[in-house]
């Protein structure tokens, strides 16, 4: 793989994406879910009458309509299933609860599947701890990466290689993060803990890819200096990617595929973190490929023009 004559063509989809994520988060910000800022969520269905086998559920408008008239501020209504809702609201008293689910009678009688309500004190706790794990995470890559590659030095020093490896991982958590925002914005999605589960699942997965590729070009390295073979680093980088580039892409593929069941096939509360694992993984597994040995390249011949 010629990695000097397409250099910047690595680069410029990646840095497309970034820019639209962060101008997206920065315009709309990310929605938090009930479980992180706090408040409530009903769930649902519609049950068959003796006179009607089978359930009806109610158009979303007009429950919108009747919900809105108990004036318990903004209440966001979601399809549940084949006859169901989810509505998330602001934490109900057990009066408000009671007069909502009278109001979601008033179509049919209904079953109620799960009520959860979580404080703003709580919600607050769980922001703090999901933002603290993530910093972890990344602070444990960077000692990683600098503690396995430390006898590698040349032509690229060891702690280089962990600065790369971060910037790719922001690249793969800044993808997904901004679709929400968009989402967010535009179809009223929200993020939860599970959205934060997502990142650090994708955070995990990412940099094991590129350990991989960077791991190949070690060993690539080493064998040059054992058997006085003189190659450019760039040649060593793009050797490197071809031979693992089927493994990457395969062993993504089937995980892609796996979440891409559980979109579409799984139950409606998995939706939201299957999506942000399909998005990040494959943002990730570009990146892993055709970002971060890239990267490792334009900085080798940086520091060399610079030398």
């Amino acid at each position: 793989m010629n990695i000097a004559k397409n250099l910047k063509y690595f680069f410029i989809f990646p840095a497309v994406l970034s820019l639209l994520a962060v101008m997206a988060i920065a315009m709309w910000g990310l929605q938090p879910g009930i479980d992180l800022a706090g408040g409530s969520m009903l769930q649902v269905t519609y049950q068959p009458t003796a006179d009607v086998t089978k359930a009806v559920r109610p158009p979303v408008e007009q429950v919108k309509a009747v919900v809105e008239q108990l004036g318990l501020g903004e209440v966001r209504i979601q399809p549940a299933g084949e006859n169901g809702f989810i509505l998330n609201q602001r934490d109900l008293s057990n009066e408000e609860k009671n007069q909502l689910e009278a109001v979601l009678s008033g179509f049919g009688p209904i079953h109620e599947d799960q009520y959860s309500s979580v404080g703003p004190v709580l919600g607050a706790e769980l922001l703090r701890k999901g933002l603290i794990a993530l910093g972890l995470v990344v602070l444990c890559i960077i000692l990683f990466i600098a503690f396995a590659f430390r006898q590698v030095s040349k032509p690229v020093a060891s702690w280089k290689y962990g600065v790369v490896a971060i910037v790719t991982l922001l690249h793969d958590i800044l993808v997904p993060a901004g679709l929400f925002a968009f989402l967010g914005f535009f179809d009223g999605a929200r993020v939860d803990s599970l959205f934060i589960v997502g990142l650090l699942t994708i955070l995990g997965i990412s940099i094991n890819d590129t350990i991989v590729v960077f791991d190949r070009i070690r060993e690539n390295l080493k064998l040059n200096a054992q058997h006085s073979k003189h190659e450019t680093f760039e040649h060593v980088v793009g050797k490197s990617i071809s031979q693992t580039l089927a493994r990457s892409i395969n062993t993504s593929l089937t995980v892609v595929i796996m979440l891409a069941a559980l979109y579409f096939v799984g139950p409606v509360a998995t939706k939201d973190f299957a999506l942000t694992l399909i998005v990040g993984m494959v943002a990730g597994t570009y990146s892993s490929i055709f970002l971060a040995s890239p990267l490792l390249v334009a900085w080798e011949k940086w520091s060399r023009r610079n030398a």
